[in-house]
């Protein structure tokens, strides 16, 4: 999650100082118009569609599958940040405590946590995401840790922090750690981290007064349709869904990108757009470049920079 110097409170939108053209990182290939076109509208990088509201948050989480929350144009796939910005070239200044449109972000993934229609958490290799509620089994399937696995995946300190945890259900960071009996705040941190990324405890809510805290809560009692199922998920349709869902939005998928979004292996991430060509919705262009099929025949092979 990002750091507490974040931690501020936003000034109105209206107040922003004019926009200025900010700097794009170079990336790998070089995307076809009609490839940034089709990310422009399905990721909110356009003024027209630019978001304000909790609403619209979660509107654009279900549109999107998953997405970021305060990553820039320098890192691929949709994210919170650019669609406040409502522009493709957004970049984090140095300081995001005077930037209007990171403290808009952060304000209102804050009500969104609250609201609680969305998933939320830090997920696979430290990635702080957004997941809509159809897109949470998938994601289970994958990094999920289920009941009967715990005693054997968890390290000891998660299985204490959860341990107190479900006697509470919900509970605020130092009180947990207090219950958990784990003194050193890095570890219990880790635990945390540990149990975000299994699916098990997402944040429930944020506080700021009297003190800044987060109130943790059991991932199931949230979203208990989606995470409580006696149905398991194989794990080729998980990664099928999840490579159909990014693919849905990106339109066109470059060598490494849908790994680097969700923190599969490339290998993964190969095999669930593959399962994508077999069913006709993706045609391969290249090794480890695929296309929607229903997007326009004229874009090809991304061009090498």
């Amino acid at each position: 999650m990002p750091s507490r110097s974040t931690r501020t409170r936003p000034t109105s939108r209206t107040s922003r100082s004019p926009r200025t053209p900010s700097r794009i990182a170079p990336t790998r290939e070089t995307l076809p118009a009609e490839v940034d076109d089709h990310r422009d509208r399905h990721w909110r990088r356009e003024g027209a569609r630019q978001i304000d509201t909790a609403f619209d948050v979660e509107r654009f989480v279900e549109e999107v599958g998953f997405t970021a929350c305060l990553t820039d144009s320098r890192r691929p796939g949709p994210s919170l940040y650019v669609a406040v910005c409502g522009r493709r070239d957004a970049v984090l200044p140095r300081n995001v405590q005077t930037d209007p449109e990171a403290s808009q972000t952060w304000l209102l993934k804050d009500e969104v946590i609250r609201r609680g229609k969305v998933y939320y958490a830090k997920l696979s290799r430290g990635r702080v995401m957004f997941l809509a509620p159809r897109m949470v089994p998938y994601f289970q399937a994958i990094w999920g840790v289920r009941r009967r696995e715990e005693a054997r995946r968890l390290s000891a300190p998660a299985r204490a922090v959860l341990k107190a945890l479900r006697k509470e259900w919900e509970m605020a960071t130092a009180d947990l750690r207090t219950d958990a009996r784990i003194s050193d705040r890095r570890v219990f941190m880790q635990a945390i981290d540990e149990l975000q990324a299994a699916m098990i405890v997402i944040p429930g809510e944020v506080l700021y007064l009297p003190k800044f805290t987060y109130l943790w809560t059991v991932a199931e009692g949230r979203f208990p349709d989606q995470l409580v199922s006696r149905k398991t998920i194989a794990r080729d349709v998980a990664l099928r869904e999840i490579a159909r869902c990014f693919l849905d939005g990106a339109g066109l998928t470059v060598r490494g990108e849908l790994a680097r979004v969700t923190g599969l292996s490339r290998a993964d991430a190969g095999r669930g757009n593959r399962a994508l060509v077999a069913e006709g919705y993706a045609t391969m262009l290249s090794p480890g470049v695929y296309r929607l099929s229903r997007l326009s025949s004229s874009v090809d092979t991304p061009a090498q920079p």
